[in-house]
């Protein structure tokens, strides 16, 4: 029987995965199980790589993970790719290491950065250029590091939720150290600013085709 671990950051981004499946909080982080032929437990704690890595450790606290996946929604740094599409990832960078870690999934093409820090369209810019990569995260490279480290298995689907150059608020200031969004505080910040509701509301309408696309490929994939 094979244990496989989802690891996400947001709830949101795992809802179209973990239907119907059994939910408990343990210390922070969010879990979901399910059982069928084989166990499978999704795991989100925050935004970044600390908090993958809690979620890492929380799902290993039960028994031993034969196989994971790193999913997630995305910003794109190519301005070809889609909004709301999903992909199958062929490798990961870490921005603050320069270490790079391919996937175990022979499907992808598209390298992901892992950056510490929420991209604007400047940083993207710049990722784009220093790394040659298509997308970037705040997870993966954390998820991709443990894998390695105990010689199993790792996979990444990833869904794009903002395009190469979306005029989006700087959502830097309201992450708490945890990797927590703090979501009053953004709601507030974004009421004030009206010239960001049309591009929030489309990043809106991409998060949830994305995450619709990461749990069909899942599905895809598992089967």
């Amino acid at each position: 029987m094979t244990r496989t671990a989802i690891i996400a950051a947001l709830p949101g981004e795992l809802k179209n995965i973990v239907v119907g499946w059994r939910h408990e909080r343990r210390n922070g982080v969010d879990l979901w199980h399910h059982r069928d032929d084989n166990l499978y437990v999704a795991a989100c704690a925050g935004a970044g790589q600390a908090a993958a890595t809690r979620a890492f450790a929380a799902v290993e606290q039960d028994a031993p993970i034969d196989l994971v996946f790193s999913v997630g929604w995305v910003g794109a740094l190519k301005p070809g790719l889609a909004t709301g599409s999903a992909h199958n990832v062929g490798g990961v960078i870490d921005a603050r290491t320069g270490e790079r870690f391919r996937c175990d999934a022979d499907s992808g093409d598209l390298w992901l950065v892992t950056s510490p820090i929420v991209a604007g369209e400047d940083e993207k810019q710049r990722l784009a250029e220093t790394y040659a990569a298509s997308l970037v995260d705040m997870e993966a490279a954390a998820v991709a590091r443990l894998a390695q480290m105990r010689g199993i298995p790792f996979y990444a689907i990833k869904g794009i939720s903002d395009g190469f150059s979306d005029k989006l608020p700087d959502f830097n200031p309201f992450l708490t150290p945890e990797g927590r969004f703090r979501m009053a505080r953004f709601t507030l910040y974004a009421l004030l600013h009206p010239g960001y509701w049309p591009a929030l509301v489309r990043m809106g309408e991409n998060s949830k085709r994305a995450s619709l696309g990461i749990a069909s490929a899942l599905a895809d994939f598992l089967r």
